[in-house]
């Protein structure tokens, strides 16, 4: 079915936009027009379905928006490159495919806030179980899902150095889990990853590519959105660039999806925003939000890389002349190195009795490599990446002008507390604690990064300043919350924009708080949610216990 004019329009067809496509053209009675700004994921390609060429796709225009920071004054004035998807799946696309819910208390945290009561953990677990089919939990797991769209497998991290590891956490005194995203979060073990059969399994595949075959979807690629049509301020569609033509298309809806970037820099570009700044850039104010742009956070990580004295690693499999070979073997089978993403196992841990749950994560991989495919210079070697999960630092995206097409200015302000900065030195110290316990002292051949000539707080500061990467999870620049708080842009009982109407936003920029954990499942799940309050019915809450360190036995198995 085509029209000129559509129930829905959905700008972005990443991770969020996907479920809602699905979601809400599942009764048949509504039209559903997708714009996204790059490309296809089409099944052939295999620097998307291969989950091993992960790094391939990160910093190539034909796959990522390739966005970087401003220079971030607590890190020598760095610029830090942004991997983003563009391309239908958006960053799942492209990512490394680690599927981490977040903790039970980072959704008390958002529910404590007035007017989120309803994001608390009772109510975002039935979604997180509706998205899912967790092929590792048993059926009756009550904290899992066994049926929906997302089928996901739990690496399994039959590589000894994962064991090494796991039994190293433990002989540091961190505990084991079975499952990161069921009763209990902190712990060490194998992670669940959106890899089924030896390929990648992104939002696209699970809910989009279905979506598709319905007579009432439109998928238009290549499509660059450039602004949103407004009847005062009512949204009545949105306008934008495919093949060197400009179109204008009506809608009853438009709703963001563009993630924490491409939403907030649409928004201001419409005339929503702090208005002092939209009028500095020559762009008329519409509705004033000072909180479009504003609270943006994010993860930085660093790799923490050891040379391995077993020839037991993955490192061989990174040699050029051996990637024709792993390649044939993927194609002909879906098996061998290519077939993983090697996130395989991790876990979460505390770095002071002082958080309530856990706040660094850790992934181990059996390989020593950079996100983009920069290998260490030995024969065999392992690392894990770890960084705060739950940083006060805040940052801001602002667009530089009324063009479109301009990059915004994007600050993340990394560093720039003293919690932050602490909870850096302490990461590190956690780290290397785990790394050099007897089950690692057969593989151990020594630090290569940073090195043991990094040892006190500064040297341990300075080298993060220089050496961090993002974690790739920018988040909160439109957050929910009630109209009474004046930095809130999105209502959480609608998904609609305050001080507008037909408008709505649901992607990783609505988040109020980011999640200790990799982002993609809380955005799949904050987007099934909020296609049901768009569609005005909602799943009953679900109070499962779950664990806290904090409580007693007693009260933990009440």
């Amino acid at each position: 079915m085509t029209a000129k004019h559509f129930d829905y329009i959905i700008v972005g067809g990443g991770s969020a936009g996907s479920v809602l496509a699905d979601r809400l053209s599942a009764g048949g009675d509504r039209t559903v027009l997708v714009l996204e700004a790059g490309r296809s994921d089409y099944p052939w390609d295999l620097f998307i379905q291969m989950p091993a060429a992960l790094t391939f796709p990160s910093g190539n225009p034909l796959y990522d928006w390739r966005y970087e920071s401003d220079p971030e004054p607590f890190m020598r004035g760095r610029r830090v490159a942004h991997a983003r998807g563009k391309v239908l799946g958006g960053s799942s696309s492209i990512n490394g495919m680690i599927f981490q819910r977040g903790n039970p208390l980072d959704y008390e945290r958002w529910g404590a806030d007035s007017g989120m009561e309803s994001w608390d953990f009772a109510h975002c677990l039935p979604y997180f179980k509706r998205m899912e089919n967790c092929l590792a939990a048993a059926p009756e797991d009550p904290y899992r899902g066994h049926d929906g769209p997302l089928i996901l497998e739990r690496g399994p991290a039959t590589n000894p150095l994962f064991q090494a590891f796991f039994d190293a956490a433990v002989e540091a005194g961190y505990p084991r889990t079975d499952d990161v995203n069921g009763f209990r979060q902190e712990g060490f073990g194998p992670f669940d990853r959106n890899v089924h059969k030896g390929e990648r399994y992104s939002a696209s595949r699970g809910y989009l590519r279905p979506a598709r075959t319905r007579p009432n979807v439109t998928v238009r690629t290549l499509s660059f959105v450039t602004g949103i049509e407004f009847r005062g301020t009512r949204a009545s569609g949105v306008t934008y660039r495919r093949g060197g033509q400009n179109h204008t298309v009506s809608g009853g809806e438009v709703i963001l999806c563009g993630g924490a970037f491409n939403t907030p820099q649409l928004l201001q570009l419409a005339g929503i925003g702090e208005p002092e700044h939209l009028r500095s850039v020559g762009v008329t104010p519409r509705v004033g939000l000072p909180g479009v742009g504003e609270n943006l956070q994010d993860h930085l990580e660093v790799y923490i890389q050891h040379a391995c004295l077993a020839p037991v690693s993955q490192q061989p499999s990174l040699d050029l002349w051996r990637m024709p070979f792993i390649g044939l073997e993927w194609l002909l089978g879906r098996k061998g190195p290519a077939a993983t993403n090697h996130f395989e196992g991790g876990g979460f841990a505390r770095s002071n009795s002082d958080v309530a749950y856990p706040n660094l994560m850790y992934h181990f991989l059996p390989v020593a490599v950079r996100y983009d495919g920069k290998k260490a210079d030995v024969e065999h070697g392992y690392q894990v990446h770890v960084g705060p999960m739950y940083s006060d630092a805040r940052g801001r995206l602002r667009i530089r002008s009324a063009d479109a097409s301009g990059r915004p200015s994007i600050l993340f302000n990394y560093l720039s507390t003293e919690q932050d900065r602490r909870e850096w030195i302490e990461a590190i110290r956690v780290s290397r604690e785990i790394l050099r316990q007897p089950a690692m002292a057969p593989f151990n051949g020594g630090e290569i990064s940073p090195g043991l000539a990094v040892s006190t707080d500064e040297e341990i500061l300075d080298w993060v300043a220089r050496d961090a990467e993002t974690a790739l999870h920018p988040s909160c620049t439109a957050k929910m919350g009630p109209d009474s708080d004046p930095m809130a842009v999105v209502d959480p009982l609608t998904m609609k924009v305050h001080g507008t109407e037909g408008l709505r936003v649901v992607d990783a920029s609505a988040m109020p708080y980011v999640t200790n954990g990799n982002i993609f499942a809380p955005v799949m799940m904050l987007a099934e949610k909020a296609a049901d309050l768009i569609l005005g019915r909602a799943l009953p809450a679900e109070s499962e216990p779950y664990h806290r360190h904090a409580v007693s036995q007693t009260e933990e198995a009440a």
